[in-house]
């Protein structure tokens, strides 16, 4: 849930080559190659270097995560906290669904706290390192507790959703699991764009004009049901550029941050803004929903068959469906999923090549996009290996996604010549 374009550098030299190759109007003297480089070689070596040491260090944060998860896991069961916690659920209430919220309840902040040594790294730390965000320990911490309200509510309320389905269906609650997670997820969708972001922004309807005109045209003509667009303030936690077209059922919103309006040119807002229309246009959200689903389905039926292997008599779990045993369904999540990260990645790399393929149709702005996405320099590695970007990417690499900003460039100088 927490799913980001980046910052935008105007730089003129280009933009005039890029008119005289236009003006030619020869597709043959176009080097797609040679034109993508010229993108890549407006960074120097310092930018590319801290990119790439941020972005790399990244892969590692993978591998943390996961060794402290399984460390949290252990620490839960083999010294029966997970069984006390449970207990104490179980003299709280006499009703199942406040025994099971009880622990997750209790489950949830232990998991805070014990993690909250590398959350204060990854995401702060880490962050002002490499200077990429703009908030003090006490803003930061501050987002950090309304984060770990809404997680409290939406944990108790999903995980107690899928032990009752473990309850209901033991054989089949992998399938029923999944369905289940799909319609979480879904729920996620329709209810961030209105209850949840504004939590963390101040959202108000762009100011009208030729640029909130073109934003809308594009909605109108690619079947956007939005009738405003927003701005928000994302310039007080980060100087990253984002936009987004979120919402189901009627809560579609088109959005935009501070970051992208001040620092990029209209040329290069009208790309990120067909790219995310794109991802509308083509229906990204519930295809993404779904496939997830069906990963979790499989990672469920992982856990079915690992769980009673795994689990050990010392530490007082009764079954799968025994709420105290989540920090072990956890665990086995966590190293399936970890596992999986490059099919997990992939997945989204497609929807994100296609809604890059879709930008550049609708708006027809190679330029404006490639000089969006040199942005990407600021926390990303711009020209991975090519299995670096199939594991770790998320996103085609900048190299990639300018590539294919020329390549379109290339087949459509006389239309961009005509315009």
């Amino acid at each position: 849930m927490k799913s980001i374009l980046a910052s935008v550098f105007l730089v003129v030299v280009f933009a005039s080559a890029g008119l005289q190759a236009e003006t030619v109007g020869d597709a043959v003297t176009f080097d797609i190659e040679v034109e993508t480089q010229a993108y890549l070689d407006r960074l120097d070596a310092e930018q590319r270097a801290a990119s790439d040491a941020y972005f790399e260090g990244g892969y590692w944060l993978i591998l943390w995560n996961l060794l402290v998860a399984l460390l949290i896991a252990w620490l839960l069961l083999n010294y029966g906290i997970s069984t006390r916690m449970r207990d104490l659920g179980e003299k709280f209430s006499r009703f199942r669904f406040l025994r099971v919220t009880s622990y997750i309840f209790q489950y949830t902040l232990v998991v805070f706290v014990l993690s909250l040594p590398l959350l204060i790294y990854q995401d702060f730390v880490r962050e002002h390192q490499y200077g990429l965000s703009n908030l003090t320990f006490v803003d930061w911490f501050s987002e950090l507790m309304i984060e770990l309200g809404i997680e409290l509510v939406l944990s108790c309320l999903g995980l107690a959703l899928i032990y009752f389905v473990i309850r209901k269906a033991p054989r089949t609650w992998p399938i029923w699991g999944s369905v289940a997670g799909i319609f979480m997820l879904a729920f996620l969708f329709l209810v961030s764009p209105v209850f949840i972001n504004p939590l963390f922004n101040d959202y108000q309807s762009l100011e009208e004009g030729p640029l909130k005109e073109k934003i809308l045209s594009l909605a109108r003509a690619n079947a956007v049901p939005a009738e405003d667009v927003y701005q928000f303030d994302a310039s007080k936690q980060s100087k990253r550029i984002s936009a987004n077209v979120t919402g189901l059922l009627g809560t579609t919103r088109i959005s935009l941050n501070d970051n992208l309006l001040n620092r990029s040119s209209s040329e290069s807002i009208e790309a990120v803004m067909a790219h995310e229309i794109g991802h509308y246009a083509l229906n990204h959200g519930p295809k993404l929903i779904f496939s997830l689903g069906l990963l979790l389905a499989v990672g469920f039926a992982f856990v079915a068959w690992a769980f009673d292997r795994v689990n050990k008599p010392s530490w007082g779990i009764r079954g799968v469906s025994d709420i105290a045993g989540l920090p072990l369904l956890i665990a086995l999540l966590s190293i399936y999923f970890f596992l999986t990260t490059p099919i997990v990645n992939s997945i989204i790399r497609i929807n994100e090549i296609e809604a890059d393929i879709y930008g550049l149709n609708a708006a027809r702005q190679p330029d404006g996009n490639a000089e969006a996405l040199l942005g990407l320099a600021e926390y990303r590695k711009m020209k991975p290996g090519y299995w670096e970007e199939i594991i770790f990417y998320d996103h085609p690499s900048g190299y990639n996604r300018i590539y294919m900003s020329m390549r379109w460039k290339k087949e459509n100088l006389d239309l961009l010549a005509n315009e």
